[in-house]
């Protein structure tokens, strides 16, 4: 038996806890035994669908209450559980069903299994010769019988998780128990669990990583109280996150940085009397660069709800990883590195700055994401030689929570190299004492005579100019025989012709003084264009296509 299975069982055996899901109104409550129960039952229904050892089955689901169960069930058929994404607000249909498809072809699915409020997608799937149930048609079975099921095996495959959304060419990165159980440690010794007080609350997708594996694998494997609401929850009333925090006492949670921006936003306006954030004791900040400034407002206008100064616990992870690669420390406040961005760009070092520096263009500020987690390696390359502290190159990890392998349109594929590294393709570095920075993303680097420019650093200079959205600004490459880049932002009255006119002056100049290079091109568009994921993170890829046009 594995210890993914192992862990489910004595949950579901022995915790008191439960998982709470579904709308912020109206929950669904479940013990850790009632969710075994559920899997049981699913797990009939996926043997009469044929769907055992190996097995291949994608999920559009939405419901917690649902994902669990069905998760368990899999894994006790010694199947994949592979999350798809949902379309949101933003989503062309047409577009989002066609990716789809070839997602679930990529994984090769023996079964899609789809939930509310997705039900119409099960005849659309079928006019494509792809084999669906729902949800209720599995749980609408006889429990099976103890004992039924075979042992898995650590090497098993658990999960596909799809990288790139569904859009694309689809990749998923195959997770198994084996990797899922090494997060887990990696995961409880970082965030100090306590299964007996703590408390998990999120909003997060099930199709992230972060939300399928912190939110629903690891409680389930621990046997921790867990709530879990649909992201539209959040996304459409910030508010309901710090509620939920309040209403059930959280000690942890999670979210992207754009999110907790959001938040310290909503905050400002937010009764004190009404919400009470002194439980929580941990706020996972990943995801997405996190900007020092989002850590300290939240942090400010937390205090004024009874949030602790050490709570946000900035952290590193990926899918790759099966989610955890370090993570801050939980007892102290967020460290932020003060280093050149002269420096950066043209040596390739992150030399700190001291005192008051003669340009304050040239300061940047950067979040520690703390120490590898419990079993990870974590090395720094450039031209294949590993560096120094402080040199910038390549961030690679090594380690039993790194997949071995992606499946692709064209089979499975290696993960790492023959000697197990994994090149994670984020730049960074890491200090004298081993925590890591990340500083962008290989493939988004836009390099102009011969420097490297890092799109965040653009972005952020563009988002202080008065009328761009905070969070909706991209900065992309431009490819072609021209060096430059563009900048895409979101801004407010983009009809308004004169206001639009300086808009783009503000953000030339601005980032001109940011990063010593004027933007080749400068777009703004209105509220909602930018494409932006399910969890409300932009997508830089997909802003491409903006471009192009």
């Amino acid at each position: 038996m594995s210890e993914l299975t192992r862990g489910m069982l004595a949950a579901a055996a022995s915790s008191p806890k439960q998982l709470t899901a579904g709308a912020f109104s109206d929950p669904t409550r479940l013990s850790w035994q009632e969710v075994h129960e559920r899997a049981t039952r699913m797990a009939t229904g996926l043997a009469a669908q044929g769907v055992g050892h190996h097995g291949s089955v994608a999920v559009l689901a939405s419901d917690a209450a649902h994902v669990a169960p069905l998760a368990q069930a899999l894994w006790l058929r010694r199947a994949a559980l592979t999350m798809l994404q949902q379309p949101t607000p933003r989503t062309d249909l047409g577009v989002w069903l066609a990716d789809t498809v070839r997602a679930i072809r990529t994984i090769k699915a023996d079964l899609v299994v789809v939930g509310e409020p997705f039900l119409e997608v099960v005849d659309r799937l079928a006019d494509h010769d792809l084999a669906a149930c729902t949800i209720e048609a599995l749980s609408d079975n006889a429990a099976a019988a103890p004992g039924s099921f075979d042992d898995a095996d650590e090497s098993d495959i658990a999960l596909r998780q799809l990288t790139s959304g569904s859009t694309g060419a689809p990749k998923a990165v195959e997770i198994s128990h084996g990797n899922l159980a090494a997060n887990a440690v990696a995961a409880r010794d970082g965030l100090d669990l306590n299964a007996d007080t703590d408390v998990m609350a999120s909003w997060l997708p099930l199709a992230h990583d972060m939300g399928m594996i912190g939110f629903i694998c690891l409680p389930m494997q621990v046997g921790i109280e867990a709530v879990v609401v649909p992201p539209h929850e959040f996304l459409t009333r910030p508010l309901s996150w710090a509620e939920l925090i309040s209403r059930h006492r959280a000690t942890i949670t999670a979210g992207p940085n754009f999110a907790y921006s959001v938040l310290a936003r909503v905050l400002q306006r937010a009764e004190p009397n009404d919400i009470d954030l002194s439980s929580l004791r941990v706020a996972v900040n990943g995801a997405e660069p996190i900007d020092h400034r989002d850590v300290a407002d939240f942090a400010a206008v937390g205090a004024r709800f009874g949030l602790r100064p050490t709570a946000m616990m900035p952290a590193y992870g990926l899918a790759e990883a099966t989610l955890v690669v370090s993570l801050a420390s939980a007892h102290e406040e967020p460290l932020v590195d003060r280093v050149s961005r002269r420096t950066m760009s043209e040596a390739r070092r992150a030399q700190p700055v001291h005192g008051a520096p003669e340009d304050p263009e040239d300061v940047r500020h950067l979040v520690s994401l703390g120490s590898p987690a419990m079993g990870m390696d974590v090395r720094i390359v450039r031209d294949g030689i590993p560096q120094a502290p402080r040199e910038i190159g390549a961030i690679e990890l090594r380690g039993p929570a790194v997949a071995k392998s992606y499946i692709t349109s064209d089979g499975v594929m290696p993960l790492a190299s023959a000697d197990g590294w994994f090149d994670s393709g984020d730049l960074g570095y890491v200090d004298e004492r081993g925590r890591i920075y990340v500083c962008g993303r290989t493939k988004d680097l836009i390099v102009l005579a011969g420097r490297n420019l890092y799109p965040h650093d653009i972005e952020r200079a563009a988002e202080d100019v008065d009328g761009v959205r905070t969070g909706c600004v991209i900065a992309l490459r431009i490819d072609g025989d021209r060096e430059g880049f563009a900048v895409l932002a979101e801004v407010r009255d983009a009809d308004d012709d004169d206001r639009a006119a300086r808009i783009s002056r503000d953000i030339t100049a601005r980032v001109s003084r940011r990063v010593g290079h004027l933007p080749s091109e400068v777009r703004l568009f209105p509220a909602g264009t930018l494409p932006k994921t399910s969890s409300g993170k932009l997508r830089r890829s997909c802003a491409r296509k903006l471009l192009e046009k």
